[in-house]
């Protein structure tokens, strides 16, 4: 590795525990997404690179003494060094995701900078703690035993919208069910997938044990169905999902998909409408990260009777939000992660003018000479079969759209053929949490919403199946296995 004040440049892939020089001289340049101009590069894997990491993983799961064989306090252990090495690059981490991705400093400081290390201390905790044996009355008599061992090697295909945290949502759990891992990181945020890498040699993460190969579609594709995996897991858009749920099942392959979402915030009559009461709440659960976010209540439902006053709310929420350079600590709103990302966002907000929405703020571009930027834009007297309601649009854009009363808007809200995230809003939060259970999706929150480390996250319908995190992730890396004695 060289470093300079301006670049961070790589020449070797991290493969079966050592930096080895890849198979061909393509190479990733990552772009500075506020300033448009190159970071670094590093090597761009191909098949054969693939081949030799799920050669190394499979090594380092089915040696003798290999990582599924090791006891749970040994893996813990090993875990919590790494979480250690993270932590002390923290910094680092939170910078690397930022510059590459457009996510303001002080969200990468909390989401990328913190939470993997926060995640893998998680689970390391939770191995630790005694396992109960499952022994069973048989039916027709005898004992029947029931076991859990770890599923193998792990294809990890991780998005640039959070690339550590949601490397770790796979790593983590993953890494204490006694699996290896090969990972491939998006080609838009690959400098911080290396400093993993480092942090696992300062580790002493064993060979094998985690592989990292950055790479395009085509690579990730041949990864996805390479006859040495024995699960993916995936984040990413729902086309690709579905790509990959197609390939998995034809192989009869398990797979973990966490995909889009146009997720309803959905605003009761007597919700709580000061913004410095609920600004933060808001934020995190609307505008996270320019927009860049599967889980965001992107479909702001307002009942008639206080339709003006939520409209003017989320108005005057958009136009508070500091626009600016995504490594200044008071940026709110960055840039969006590429140029094609920010065409995509643009192309909806004109889609949503010409068919006849009301735009109060934004829906253009800030006044900035470079970077990929687009203002925080509300579109009001929206209907819900508008395509800037229905389709994700994954940028700083929300659509607020009346309903009559309660059963109408849940009626909304369930429309969508997405069910990954959502919020209800009101003073009465058991009356939030009674709207909340009627919502069709797999996490909601009231009055605030942060997917929690002990609890599974993950989405119905189109928004993917399987979940992450909780004690749930954790088994979605295991086989069952049943002895009858």
């Amino acid at each position: 590795m060289t470093t300079s004040t301006a670049t961070t440049a790589y020449d070797r892939l991290y493969v079966g525990g050592e930096w080895i020089i890849p198979s061909t001289a393509r190479t990733i340049v990552p772009i500075n997404a506020s300033t448009e101009e190159p970071l670094g590069s590093v090597p761009e894997a191909a098949e054969a690179d693939v081949d030799r990491a799920v050669a190394a993983a499979r090594a380092a799961f089915a040696a003798p003494d290999g990582w599924a064989t090791w006891e749970p306090d040994r893996r813990a252990a090993a875990m919590e060094r790494f979480a250690d090495e993270i932590e002390a690059r923290s910094a680092e981490f939170a910078s690397r995701v930022s510059l590459q991705n457009g996510m303001p400093i002080a969200v990468a400081t909390q989401l990328e900078g913190a939470y993997p290390a926060l995640l893998l201390r998680y689970y390391a905790g939770l191995i630790r703690q005694p396992a109960a044996q499952d022994l069973r009355e048989g039916v027709f008599g005898g004992t029947v035993e029931v076991r859990r061992s770890p599923i193998g090697v792990v294809a990890a295909i991780v998005p640039w919208n959070f690339p550590q945290a949601l490397a770790m949502f796979k790593l983590a759990p993953a890494l204490a069910a006694g699996c290896t891992m090969v990972m491939k990181p998006s080609p838009e945020t690959v400098l911080d997938a290396f400093l993993l890498a480092e942090a696992a040699v300062a580790a002493g993460l064993p060979a094998g044990v985690l592989n990292i190969v950055p790479a395009g579609r085509e690579v990730g594709a041949y990864l996805v169905s390479h006859p040495g995996i024995d699960k993916v897991a995936f984040t990413g858009s729902t086309a690709a999902g579905r790509s990959i749920a197609e390939t998995c099942g034809r192989l009869l392959r398990p797979v973990t998909l966490e995909l889009g979402g146009k997720s309803a915030a959905i605003v009761l009559d007597d919700a709580e409408l000061d913004l410095g009461t609920i600004g933060e709440g808001l934020f995190t659960s609307t505008m996270l990260n320019n927009g860049q976010t599967c889980f965001l209540g992107t479909r702001v439902l307002a009942p008639r009777s206080r339709y003006t006053e939520v409209v003017d709310t989320f108005t005057a929420f958009a136009q508070s939000l500091q626009v600016g350079d995504a490594a200044d600590e008071s940026t709110q709103i960055g840039p969006l992660a590429t140029r094609n990302q920010r065409e995509r966002v643009e192309g909806y907000i004109a889609r949503g003018i010409a068919d006849g929405a009301r735009l109060t703020v934004g829906g253009g571009r800030p006044g900035r000479d470079r970077g990929w930027f687009v203002e925080p834009t509300v579109f009001a007297d929206s209907e819900n079969v508008a395509v800037t309601s229905h389709e994700e649009i994954f940028g700083p854009v929300l659509s607020v759209i009346a309903y009559d009363d309660v059963d109408d808007a849940i009626a909304l809200a369930n429309s969508s053929e997405y069910g990954l995230g959502g919020t209800v809003w009101t003073s009465d939060p058991d009356r939030g949490a009674a709207v909340a259970r009627r919502v069709q999706t797999g996490t909601i929150g009231v009055n605030r919403y942060i997917p929690d480390p002990v609890a599974p996250f993950g989405g119905v319908k189109s928004s993917g199946m399987g979940r992450e995190l909780g004690p749930e992730g954790l088994a979605a890396y295991t086989n069952l296995q049943t002895i009858y004695r």
